[in-house]
This record gives C-alpha cells, sequence and structure tokens, in this order.
C-alpha cells in the first residue's frame, strides 16, 4: 500500500522520521543497493538518504513511490542492517507494533556476530512467519513465533558456514592437512571471513515469540495475551471476528468502551484514578488542558492559538460555559480531582465507560504497558499528546484532517512539552521510565 508523503511541518519539527541514522557513504550506499537487488528491487540513485532501526528509509520510500517497500504485504517484515548502530534507532514504519521490539531482541541476542558481519558486508532477510498474507484474524492468530531468516550481501554467513566445516575437518581427520586444495580453500574464506574462532560470524538466536501487539490490518486491531485467554479488540466487521478459535479467543469490540475498561481493568493493566500517583503527575489537568483545546478546535477550527496561555483558556472556558456543560468531559475531570484529593480515590461503578478511559493509564510495570496506553489513546483522540507519544499512526490519521491553524498549534503543543524531555515527560504523566 503506497502512502502518501507527510506534511512538512512534522518532518521540519521532527515529530515525524526524528533521531534517524544518516546514511552518505559510497560504501553504505553499495551495500544498501545490493540487499534491494536481493529483494528485487531498484537500486537507489540517492547520494544520501535516513535509515531506522529496520533499514526503511522514508527517502528511499518517496524515490520509489512505495512506503511498504520493505513490507510488501504488511506481514514478514524485511530488514536491512548495515550498522550495529541501528539497534539504537526508533522503527517509524510498520504494520505491527512490536516490530521494534523484535528486532531489537534479535540485535541484542546477536551483537557478536553483527557486529563482526556489518564489518565488511550488509545484513539482510525477512521476520518469516507462518502466514505469507494476513485474510482474517485467523491468519494472525497464528503467528505465535517468528524467525529472523538472515543473508548477507557477500555470503559471509555462507562462507563462514563452510570455513567452520573446513576447520572441524582439519581437526578430526589425521590427514586432512595433507589436501591442499582444502587448505588452500580455507585461506580464501579466511581472507572474507577471518578468524571465526574470534569472530562470531552465524547469528545465535533468530526465534522468537510473538506476543500482544497491535496491527494496522482491519483498520487497526489489538491482540493481548494472557496464560488462558488471548483477546482480539477491534472493529466487528473485521474478517473472522467472534469467529476464530472462539474457545480460547475472547473477542471486544473497539467501540465497546465499557468491555474494553473492564478487560484492561481485570486482567491487571491498569493503573486506577488514586492520589498516589494522580496527584503528583498533573495527569487529569493534562487531560482537562486536552479537553478544552479539543472544544477550541471544534468551536473554532482556524482560531490562531500562537500565543495561547493558561489565563486565555481560562477566558475561554468562562465565556463558553454552555459548550463546556453539555460537553461534560471538563467538568467531571474537575469533579474527579476533587473527590481524589477528599478521598484518595475514584469511584467509578456510576461513570459513563468513555470517562473511565479518561482518568486511568496502563499499569507502569506491566509488560503491555505502552500496548494499553495506545488503546486507551483510541478513547481519547482529544489528547493528542497521548496519541503522539503511543499511538503514532492514530495520531499522523488525526493530523491529516486538522485545519492548517491546529496543525500549527499541534506541533507547538507537543514541542513545548513532550519534545522537550520525552523521558521526563513520559515519567511524571505516565509513569514509565525508559
Amino acid at each position: 500500500m503506497t502512502r502518501a508523503k507527510k506534511p512538512d511541518l512534522l518532518r521540519d519539527n521532527e515529530l515525524i522520521y526524528g533521531r534517524l541514522l544518516a546514511i552518505d557513504e559510497p560504501h553504505l550506499i553499495q551495500r544498501y543497493n545490493k540487499a534491494l537487488a536481493a529483494f528485487g528491487l531498484e537500486p537507489t540513485k540517492l547520494e544520501s538518504f535516513q535509515i531506522d532501526r529496520t533499514g526503511f528509509s522514508p527517502e528511499v520510500a518517496e524515490e520509489c513511490g512505495d512506503y511498504d517497500y520493505l513490507d510488501p504485504n504488511e506481514v514478514n517484515r524485511r530488514f536491512i542492517i548495515l550498522t550495529p548502530s541501528q539497534i539504537d534507532l526508533p522503527v517509524v514504519h510498520t504494520a505491527f507494533s512490536n516490530t521494534s521490539q523484535l528486532m531489537f531482541e534479535f540485535m541484542s541476542k546477536n551483537q557478536r556476530a553483527i557486529d563482526a558481519l556489518t564489518i565488511k558486508d550488509v545484513i539482510y532477510g525477512e521476520i518469516e512467519d507462518s502466514v505469507p498474507k494476513v485474510n482474517d484474524i485467523e491468519d494472525l492468530l497464528s503467528i505465535n513465533q517468528v524467525e529472523f531468516k538472515v543473508l548477507s550481501a557477500e555470503d559471509v554467513l555462507g562462507k563462514a558456514a563452510e570455513l567452520g566445516k573446513l576447520v572441524d575437518r582439519l581437526k578430526q581427520e589425521p590427514d586432512a592437512w595433507r589436501d591442499n586444495a582444502m587448505l588452500e580453500r580455507m585461506v580464501d574464506l579466511a581472507k572474507v571471513c577471518g578468524d571465526i574462532r574470534e569472530n562470531a560470524l552465524v547469528p545465535d538466536q533468530v526465534i522468537f515469540r510473538h506476543n500482544a501487539y497491535w496491527t494496522s490490518h482491519f483498520g487497526g486491531l489489538y491482540v493481548f495475551v494472557d496464560p488462558d485467554m488471548t483477546t482480539v479488540i477491534s472493529d466487528p466487521a473485521a474478517p473472522g471476528f467472534r469467529r476464530s478459535r472462539p474457545w480460547q479467543v475472547s473477542y471486544l469490540s473497539i467501540n465497546d468502551a465499557d468491555k474494553v475498561f473492564r478487560f484492561l481493568a481485570a486482567t491487571g493493566r491498569l493503573d486506577l484514578p488514586r492520589a498516589s500517583w494522580i496527584e503528583a503527575s498533573g495527569y487529569l489537568e493534562h487531560r482537562a488542558e486536552m479537553v478544552v483545546r479539543a472544544l477550541i478546535r471544534d468551536a473554532e477550527p482556524n482560531r490562531n492559538l500562537t500565543d495561547v496561555d493558561k489565563v486565555w483558556l481560562q477566558t475561554w472556558i468562562q465565556r463558553h460555559a454552555d459548550l463546556i456543560a453539555s460537553d461534560g468531559n471538563f467538568p467531571f475531570l474537575n469533579a474527579a480531582k476533587r473527590e481524589i484529593a477528599q478521598f484518595g480515590h475514584l469511584k467509578l461503578d456510576d461513570v459513563p465507560p468513555r470517562q473511565r478511559l479518561l482518568v486511568v493509564r496502563a499499569k507502569p510495570d506491566h509488560p503491555d504497558a505502552w500496548l494499553t496506553n495506545q488503546l486507551i489513546s483510541d478513547f481519547v483522540p482529544q489528547d493528542f499528546v497521548s496519541r503522539y507519544v503511543f499511538n503514532k499512526p492514530g495520531f499522523y490519521k488525526d493530523f491529516d484532517g486538522f485545519s492548517n491553524a491546529w496543525r500549527s498549534h499541534v506541533v507547538d503543543v507537543l514541542k513545548t512539552t513532550y519534545l522537550k524531555d520525552k523521558a521526563a515527560f513520559r515519567a511524571r504523566l505516565y509513569g514509565l521510565t525508559d
């Protein structure tokens, strides 16, 4: 699926394709092109481009007119590794939210081999799973693990394996040292591979578990894995919904805030609204400000909000009291803040489901914390900051529909809040540490 070029405003402010690695050395570009050729793709003519952890380049994507050039069926993702330093980069384009984690695990577990191989060669291949194409939910559920199929352009991997076998033969066969042809072959191979006794050239671990994730398939689908049950959260129109493995899979509609909330709470994935984290984090104040800003956007989409401050916001709230009251979220958040200050917690029994999701966050120490925060953000689209932090596909889709004035405002807010110190912002608001 070819995607349109994102607005320059996002690029100029490093809100999309930020923190990528510049590739401008001729030998690295040549290696990248060898990997592209192995995938059956045209070489790039660019003299400089950027890549993410998987080797995806937005500039190469624009050049070839296909943002899925490393993800042709949005499954069995391809990768290109030019340097071990790619491990520190983000993944900026993927159909599966756990692609970044899988790449990190593969590069971490095989660091020595990647260090040695990339001195002389480019590593490329596929994150291969059990399905060639996703047609329904069953195809997604059948993916329990992935295997990294690893190749190298100069076949350093294959030559290292061959040299290893010849070394074993030399050790085990008493007369093998008399075989001049074999010894000459070993010398030739060693010129390419180096001393394989010192350099681990073959990856040790290539199979990894495929656990909880979000995927762009079927309009966006979540899979959460618990010991006794797998839970799918998606549009009920997704093919296979409630039909695939009903004895071991629970299906929730992405439109049913009540059931989604109850699932997240029952499985221990939520931090419920308690003074212990609410008061120090400023979470309710942040949500309230986001709610008001969204109301301003809807009421006055072309208003210039460049110099908006808290005094201006308070004045706007007072002047639009009827609108604030009819929406209900701002008064609810203020009442929640008062109740938590008085009693130490907020009773959620009588709170409408969508408003419950306004006052909770993912439990920070849960392995699915980021994915849970992404799901919560689907129910709180007013909070574009949380959407940007946890749900970039959703944020970019929202951004495409914003007016130019609102786009500028969103960028200004992100620059003055989240981008100033991402780690500190995530720690304060969401309790997350890197």
